[in-house]
């Protein structure tokens, strides 16, 4: 059956190649050296406090995307432990529950290659809810602004001393969690080109505006996109959806409003997949979808704001 690890024994593969790209057999895997994919394909940029090592789990790595039941179903997956995520670890009894959504079914048959998660075992076989085996590329636009007094100037934290950061945040539909209004990324889109689309239909309700509405939500748009930013991340990313065979990537790019002038003419609206929108304060306490909290600290960091009340190198808040 596609999707069901048959074989008892694993190839040897390298990360840097993103563990290969293989297809099932009834002898086992077979490597194949094509590399398709934009982001990531065959070489990961994988930030090592996201992504396992080969041979295990690192500490809080890999965790979402072993959680049960799967998002939208009632599916339970094969509970992985740490010390066996890495597919380098020989775990011959391993034998993870498959599942891929009717809505994925339903949908155009894909011609990837089967392909193994590169930061190890989930419990889950097949594709879930998502449409590609292998990577299903993401683009995160994480736009931000200084939070501001009545007089315009920028408010500092009490503690840290630095300037407090804001962006726009928010709330899925699907599970509740707030996040960075992203989404999937089109066939033959460009990056950039995602970014503001996600940005216009989730965070400012684009789809339901008049031609009038859109013409001008564009230009403030431009004036956004166009200026210099911020590439955050690039990557695999620790989705409650990813399964063995099929897993989120994405780009997190930062958008800065410095003056505010920009977005103070932007009336945020939530839209398409988002239930609610607001200017969100950064700091280590917040508690976002997938790996956003990580994108968010790196923003912090890159913009020298403010992040935690305590320790500023060795904090845990995500």
């Amino acid at each position: 059956m596609a999707g069901r690890i048959l074989g008892k024994t694993l190839a040897t593969v390298s990360l840097s190649v993103a563990l290969a790209y293989v297809t099932v057999k009834s002898s086992g895997f077979r490597s194949i050296p094509e590399c398709r994919n934009s982001l990531s394909s065959c070489g990961f940029h994988l930030n090592s406090t996201i992504m396992s090592a080969s041979n295990g789990a690192k500490e809080n790595s890999h965790n979402k995307a072993r959680t049960s039941p799967y998002p939208g179903s009632k599916v339970q997956r094969s509970q992985v432990p740490n010390e066996k995520v890495g597919w380098l670890v020989e775990w011959q009894d391993y034998n993870p529950v498959e599942y891929t959504a009717l809505s994925v079914l339903a949908g155009p048959r894909w011609a990837d290659p089967q392909i193994r998660n590169p930061a190890g075992r989930t419990g889950l076989v097949g594709r879930g809810l998502l449409g590609r085996w292998g990577p299903n590329h993401a683009a995160d636009p994480i736009i931000t602004r200084w939070k501001r007094d009545k007089t315009g100037n920028k408010i500092t934290h009490p503690i840290s001393g630095k300037n407090i950061l804001q962006f726009v945040a928010i709330k899925r539909k699907d599970c509740g969690e707030w996040a960075i209004p992203g989404g999937m990324v089109d066939p033959g889109e460009k990056i950039s080109a995602t970014l503001k689309r996600e940005f216009g239909e989730e965070a400012l309700n684009s789809l339901q505006k008049s031609s009038a509405e859109k013409r001008k939500l564009e230009e403030q748009l431009h004036k956004l996109f166009s200026q210099e930013h911020l590439v955050i991340y690039k990557g695999y990313v620790d989705d409650p959806r990813n399964t063995d065979n099929a897993w989120m990537e994405t780009e997190a790019v930062n958008y800065h409003d410095e003056t505010g002038e920009i977005m103070d003419n932007l009336t945020l609206e939530a839209g398409d997949d988002a239930g609610k929108v607001k200017w969100v304060d950064i700091s280590d306490k917040l508690k976002l979808y997938a790996s956003h909290s990580q994108f968010i600290k790196l923003v912090a960091e890159k913009r020298d704001a403010h992040w935690s009340e305590g320790c500023e190198t060795d904090c845990h808040g995500l």
